[in-house]
């Protein structure tokens, strides 16, 4: 075994062999589009328990985070607090914009 390499700890697969599909059962599924992402809640369930997957698709590029079921509470805790600062906070660029209303000016003769 080369120095840097570890024996894995779930089991003595290859190095780049695909783990083997766990069935997933889809209980919720819902999407929501934000600017020019599209963001998928999948609510799922497998041998392992429940778990909330959430996939961010930006022009077919996509991220994943799974969150178990247990942390949910938790997880949804901290959206509800970044949500309310979000709102509570002005954001930067408008904190030092200075904004300069000029009248139109009409193309006809003055009155």
């Amino acid at each position: 075994m080369i120095s840097n390499e570890r024996q894995s700890s779930y089991g003595s697969r290859p190095y780049g062999t695909p783990k083997p599909p766990v069935n997933e059962e889809t209980l919720k599924s819902d999407k929501v589009q934000i600017e020019r992402k599209t963001f998928v809640f999948a609510l799922k369930e497998n041998p392992r328990g429940r778990f909330l997957r959430i996939t961010e698709d930006v022009g077919g590029r996509r991220d994943t985070i799974i969150i178990p079921a247990p942390g949910l509470e938790d997880f949804k805790k901290l959206v509800d607090d970044m949500v309310k600062a979000a709102a509570e906070t002005p954001p930067k660029a408008a904190q030092g914009l200075r904004l300069e209303v000029t009248p139109a000016r009409s193309s006809g003769a003055a009155a």
